[in-house]
């Protein structure tokens, strides 16, 4: 791994350094280093101390593990870093990955749902992501108990990209030991989290913005009104994607979630048939340019002390759109996202989905 690389891992790895933090900096410095040269003084100008930077000894110490894991690192940049994700929000900044990454650039439709599945709604899922695969599409899911494992195992011979919340090396459930290699030998096997990394509650939101943005389309086979997988739903909605859902009884609680969601417009499934011709249009999307979220770096980016206060006496522990500061304060926007991310970088900023900020 050359010395940018390396630059680059000690900045994803920093305190108060998120995907869309990440993104600013290379923008605006042009490379990882520069950017974690400039760290101390951006975050003084944001009113606090410079973030914990990681060091280069652990960074090292990481990509040994992962060699030793038999994975590898896919930067942002990385021709083969998969381009539906480069086009959400909070793309993660690296992925490490063991299997074969070209499976990302084929037509994806994630499927998800809930741990405790029905036996009837794991076999039509298992059945399901089986004939979705036979059509060419890859599967994507997180690996988890119930529906997640009965997708992985219908779409295995096809093709499936399993997302999970920790280590490379990490499994979880213990119980898909077997299937975790499997996917890892015959399919693609994916996380933004460093090897030995265990799944923490937190972590799986985060898995979930990965699964919904890898692919054109989400199907939801069972789930509660307030489970992760309609997380994942609103994520991929959020992002432009098409939501399917299979309805179930409204006598189950696992099938209120997909219920309602179809009540609030997701598209309803009962077949390959019907997941095939949903996200029929969006297959132009598949090889479209990876989008830019920031400006180019020769914007001019300085901000006055009159713009930090400006934006700052707006802020406060409530979310508020970035869209909305713009409005306000009528400033250009590179002003308003130079603060924001002095901000952050102080420890003083938070980013929520949507595109909302509010202090700490």
């Amino acid at each position: 791994m050359n010395p940018e690389q390396i630059a680059k891992l000690r900045l994803i790895r920093s305190a108060n350094i998120g995907p869309v933090t990440y993104r600013q900096l290379l923008a605006r410095f042009g490379t990882a280093e520069r950017a974690l040269a400039a760290l101390p003084d951006l975050a003084r100008r944001g009113g606090g101390r410079a973030p914990v930077i990681a060091d280069t000894r652990v960074i090292e110490a990481e990509i040994a593990a992962t060699s030793r894991a038999g994975a590898a690192y896919l930067f942002l940049d990385d021709p083969a870093y998969p381009a539906l994700l480069t086009q959400t929000e909070s793309t993660p900044p690296a992925l490490i990955y063991k299997g074969d990454p070209v499976l990302a650039a084929r037509p994806v439709v994630a499927m998800v749902g809930a741990r405790n599945a029905s036996a009837a709604a794991a076999r039509f899922a298992r059945g399901l992501a089986q004939e979705l695969s036979r059509e060419g599409i890859i599967i994507a899911s997180g690996l988890a108990r119930g529906i997640d494992t009965a997708s992985h195992i219908g779409a295995l011979d096809g093709g499936t990209i399993a997302v999970i919340a920790c280590g490379i090396d990490v499994v979880f459930p213990p119980e898909n030991a077997g299937l975790q290699a499997d996917i890892a030998t015959r399919g693609l096997l994916i996380t933004e989290h460093p090897c030995g990394k265990e799944p923490l509650a937190r972590h799986f939101p985060a898995r979930n913005r990965i699964i919904a943005g890898l692919a054109v389309g989400t199907v939801v086979v069972e789930a509660a009104p307030k489970s992760g997988s309609l997380i994942t739903a609103r994520l991929a909605n959020e992002a432009g994607r098409e939501v399917m859902a299979v309805p179930g009884s409204p006598l189950d609680p696992r099938a209120q979630g997909c219920n309602l969601l179809i009540r609030e417009g997701a598209t309803l499934v009962q077949s390959a048939a019907d997941v095939i011709e949903a996200v029929q249009p969006f297959g132009l999307r598949l090889n479209a340019p990876r989008t830019e979220y920031i400006a180019p770096p020769e914007t001019p980016t300085d901000a006055d002390d009159a713009a930090r206060a400006s934006i700052s006496a707006l802020l406060g522990p409530v979310p508020v759109p970035v869209d909305e500061l713009l409005r306000q304060t009528a400033l250009p926007g590179y002003v308003v996202q130079t603060v924001l991310l002095e901000l952050e970088l102080a420890g003083r900023l938070t980013r929520h989905a949507g595109g909302r900020v509010s202090l700490n």
